[in-house]
């Protein structure tokens, strides 16, 4: 046997290199049989401050930690925050629909927001269907002989006077007022005034024709958006008919002279992007001065009116371009009632007018800078319209030369409308 042994044993010797190889794969097979699934690794890293390899452990779940960007572990969740300190609530119970009411961002019930008012087409609110207005008491005493003119003059002296007390700025115009100008083989009289500064009134005639003319026309200054008033009363002898003309005259733009029969404006598919301009300008003119409730008083005023119908007179372009949806045009019989009730509309049109004017709360204030001026722009040039619009009407019912004089002299000064550029 130890002969036999002699070949494998000289190999041995002969190859070293190999025999210490294989005694060392009988080792390792040895210590896998010994202690089986002992070789266990788990992932390391450099500690930023040593060169010492560290050993991570490994999570509880058995996966590694989360690693960064640049192969740094991600730093810990931050905790989560505590609880804001308010009040419990309870849970929140169904609605009626099986769902929950709808919460706010701080975990509270949202408050109920009201119903939004409707609106029409294009910025116009939709017109409510208040409850009815029983118009006033008359408390103008008529002229002696029934004059109608004659008592609405006295009735807007009183307004004017009103005004005068409320705008203790208001300084009388000597140079541009008349105190006795022919007109139509009438004497005319025109009472200037204006407040410059704060009180923010450019213009205000008071005009009177003996039994024939009785007009109001106010033109405020860019520090505010409220209306322009025009509240005029002409009489056709001839036919004994009242003419009555009242309006608030928006402050900017609102395409109003473009609705059509059902009371739409036009979309941005017929005019583009200036349609939502417009739209805006209208919203602002609905909301702060053409309410539903001044609307239904001027309505239930103008239907007590006896066999009152709209005017035959035809709006020029200018008429449509300075009026607004409140605009009234009516003829009627010079009865005593009529003249009543027309003194009260006059009267209603003034306070409104007064009230927004007075606003000490600001709410019809522009800012400065550039709002005043963009203002001041339209104005000047919605004053040329409102002056041709005028001396159409009384070139029509006072003959071209007098008609022409005495609306360049009831509109004021006017400035010269800016164009832009280097005008």
């Amino acid at each position: 046997r130890i002969v036999s042994l002699l070949p494998s044993l000289s190999n041995y010797c002969m190859n070293p290199l190999a025999s210490i190889m294989r005694l060392y794969l009988a080792f390792a097979a040895l210590l896998c049989l010994i202690i089986p699934g002992s070789l266990a690794f788990a992932p390391v890293q450099f500690s930023s401050s040593t060169n010492r390899k560290t050993i991570d452990p490994l999570f509880s779940d058995g996966n590694p930690p989360p690693f960064g960007s640049w192969g740094t572990p991600s730093p810990a969740p931050a905790p989560a925050p505590a609880a804001p300190a308010f009040p419990t609530q309870e849970p929140a119970q169904a609605t009626d629909n099986g769902n929950p009411p709808p919460f706010s961002d701080w975990g509270l019930p949202a408050v109920a927001a009201p119903a939004p008012a409707p609106i029409s087409d294009w910025g116009t609110p939709a017109a409510a269907a208040p409850a009815p207005v029983a118009a006033p008491a008359v408390a103008t005493p008529l002229a002696a002989g029934g004059d109608s003119i004659a008592t609405l003059d006295a009735s807007q002296a009183v307004i004017v006077q009103s005004i005068a007390s409320a705008i203790p700025d208001l300084e009388a115009k000597n140079d541009l007022s008349w105190s006795g100008e022919p007109v139509a083989g009438s004497q005319c009289t025109l009472d200037a005034r204006d407040a410059a500064g704060p009180a923010n009134i450019a213009w205000l005639a008071n005009v009177f024709i003996p039994g024939k003319l009785s007009s109001l026309t106010i033109f405020n200054g860019p520090l505010t958006d409220v209306p322009h008033l025009l509240s005029r009363c002409y009489l056709d002898e001839q036919k004994n008919q009242l003419e009555l003309s009242l309006d608030f005259r928006p402050r900017a733009y609102g395409a109003y002279e473009m609705v059509d029969a059902d009371g739409n404006y036009p979309s941005p598919e017929d005019i583009g992007r200036k349609a939502f301009e417009y739209s805006g300008a209208r919203m602002d003119f609905f909301s702060k001065f053409a309410t539903t409730e001044l609307q239904s008083k001027l309505n239930d005023l103008s239907k007590s009116l006896q066999a009152a119908t709209p005017s035959n007179i035809q709006p020029s372009e200018v008429d449509l371009l300075t009026g607004s949806p409140l605009a009234i045009s009516l003829t009627m019989p010079a009865s005593d009632h009529n003249v009543q009730v027309v003194a009260q509309m006059r009267q209603l049109a003034a306070e409104e007018w007064l009230g927004w004017a007075t606003d000490p709360s600001g709410t019809h204030g522009h800012r400065p800078g550039a709002p005043i001026n963009t203002q001041y722009v339209y104005d000047a040039k919605f004053r040329q319209n409102a002056y041709l619009s005028l001396r159409e009407y009384y070139s029509s019912v006072f003959g071209s030369t007098d008609g022409s004089e005495l609306a360049a002299a009831e509109s004021g000064p006017l400035d010269e409308g800016y164009v832009g550029g280097g005008s």
